[in-house]
């Protein structure tokens, strides 16, 4: 009985679906359970039961599977990729190889003679086999397997180094590792991807979660680094020849995550360095602007405030915070709010991180003598409702925002300080009058990203008083941490959540910026009067909710 059928017959589908998978099936060529995941008729875990009862097979789960070395050399990368099989154990002349399509796999003779054991096939989960590949073979490790035997590198023919790097980067072999690469760091929801080479080392590492984490790349992808810096290069469409000054490049990628393709910018920065030349690609997931305030972890009656600031005619809101913050991500999620036919929107950004749909958005250009300032003030002549600059950097800037804003004008911009008080000394650090700043600053946002607690092997966690701060709300509770899975790397996190601190301008504050407060005064009075609270507050609060941990928030919050 077909898989359709069988998963029909248990009534895990009907027939209207079955029918429209089968349709499909034919259309694209697409294997019909795959078909039917994709539409959400069934669950990976139905698929599984059903395939296995088709196939009369034992089902294994790869998640918790331990094996030993010995055995994951039985057979090589690229029989394991190609495949799709992993040997998992091995007894009495018999090999136990584990694979998620039985009827793809009819190669066992090879396995025979190649391993001289007597093949048993058992089923596992697709997910969970290419995880344990990655995990145990390396990201790309069929490739370099490949690389390394092959005569991919023969450039003898070629005229100059110039050429050879060309055509190094031209191999299929090259183009397929760095797509392997690539695709890993978009499956792991890295934010950034850092090669870096070293005298007998390249090093590749995933920044996730805001937390720099080793890739798991077999250790002779050092032989091939210029050729997959190269293959970046033209990717990006940089000059390969160049290999003395920085370079900057864009390069546009779309992968297929949980059925679904997905489009990410990648803003690619290389440096020449000691040993060879640095990349790091910062990935942008043009989904992220698509995220709501709700989603970014913002308390609800914070998000009533900040909605009721957003909505205002005119001023100044201001999001302030280090780098990797989430600031724009916050701002973008803002705009989106506020958008519709009766606003004109203008951003004035450097770079255009995402495109959002009915916003005007300029790139800068200081090459042309389009800067943040010259910017603003052209967009005014366009006769905008909201104008979002994506920073204050200088005194020019914070000056002609300021006047935007007392012309009719709401102006959203980021500023790097430590906490939402600072905001306002910031800006008279720059030059800006006092009576200005106070006149317009109608609110600052400060806020951090703290990793989440991966929901997948979240568990409860005794602690006691003197495990937590002096100032933690602390009443015997249970808080939860990760225990540490698969799922989040065995980090125990997987995720982030933002932590954030909203400062309120009123009257008595801007007198005191008018006297040229500093920030703890500015804040301690603000907390006094219930206007402000803090980031740490906010980070405490998220705890005891089981969304992070303790010391997430500490780091978060003293890094």
């Amino acid at each position: 009985m077909s898989i359709g059928l069988l998963l029909f017959e248990k009534g895990l589908i009907d027939r209207a679906q079955l029918d429209r998978a089968v349709d499909e099936e034919r259309l694209t060529g697409e294997r019909l359970e795959k078909v039917l995941l994709r539409l959400g008729a069934v669950t990976r875990a139905q698929v599984l039961e059903a395939m296995a009862e088709q196939f009369h097979m034992t089902v294994v789960d790869l998640s918790t599977a331990e094996v030993d070395r010995e055995v994951l050399s039985l057979l090589p990368a690229k029989i394991v990729t190609r495949q799709m099989c992993v040997p998992i154990s091995k007894r009495n002349g018999t090999l136990t190889v584990a694979t998620s399509d039985p009827a793809g796999l009819f190669e066992l003779d090879e396995l025979r003679l190649l391993t001289g054991f007597t093949i048993e096939v058992v089923l596992a989960d697709e997910e969970e086999l290419q995880g344990f590949i990655r995990t145990h073979y390396g990201v790309g490790s069929d490739t370099l397997e490949q690389m390394a035997a092959g005569k991919e590198f023969d450039t003898s023919v070629a005229t100059d180094a110039a050429d050879a790097d060309v055509e190094q980067a031209q191999e299929a072999s090259v183009i397929k590792l760095v797509n392997d690469l690539l695709g890993e760091a978009v499956v792991e929801r890295a934010t950034d991807v850092h090669i870096e080479p070293y005298e007998h080392d390249l090093v590749v590492r995933y920044r996730i979660d805001g937390v720099l984490q080793r890739a798991n790349v077999p250790a002779t992808i050092n032989r091939f680094g210029n050729a997959i810096i190269s293959r970046l290069k033209i990717m990006a469409n940089m000059n390969i020849a160049e290999k003395r000054k920085p370079q900057d490049g864009r390069i546009t990628i779309r992968h297929r995550i949980e059925g679904r393709v997905q489009e990410f910018d990648l803003r690619v920065s290389i440096i020449p360095m000691l040993f060879g030349e640095g990349v790091v690609l910062r990935v942008l997931s043009k989904s992220a602007v698509l995220l709501n305030l709700e989603d970014l972890g913002m308390p609800a009656d914070m998000l009533s405030r900040w909605d009721a600031m957003i909505n205002r005619p005119h001023g100044i809101l201001l999001v302030t915070g280090p780098t990797g913050s989430g600031k724009s991500t916050t701002l973008y999620s803002s705009l989106n709010r506020i958008v519709s036919d009766e606003v004109k929107v203008i951003t004035v950004e450097d770079p255009v991180e995402y495109h959002v749909p009915g916003v005007n958005q300029i790139q800068v250009n200081p090459k042309v003598g389009l800067t943040f300032a010259a910017g603003l003030r052209s967009v005014l002549r366009h006769d905008p409702d909201v104008v979002m600059i994506g920073e204050i950097r200088d005194q020019e800037t914070a000056e002609t925002a300021v006047q935007a804003s007392l012309t009719g004008h709401l102006v959203f911009s980021t500023l790097h300080t430590n906490d939402a008080a600072g905001a306002t000394t910031r800006l008279l650090d720059m030059g800006v009058e006092p009576f200005l700043v106070a006149s317009s600053v109608e609110g600052v946002l400060a806020q951090r990203l703290v990793r989440r607690i991966c929901r997948h092997c979240a568990a409860p966690q005794p602690v006691d008083r003197a495990d937590v701060p002096a100032d933690f709300p602390f009443d015997n509770a249970t808080l939860m941490r990760g225990v540490g899975c698969r799922e989040c790397r065995q980090t125990g996190y997987r995720g982030r959540i933002g932590v954030f601190e909203l400062f309120a301008m009123t009257d008595p504050l801007r007198e005191l910026v008018m006297a040229r407060k500093n920030a703890h005064e500015i804040a301690a009075r603000a907390i006094a009067d219930r206007d402000l609270t803090l980031l740490k507050h906010d980070g405490y609060a998220k705890v005891r909710a089981g969304s992070t941990t303790i010391s997430e928030v500490l780091r978060a919050l003293t890094a």
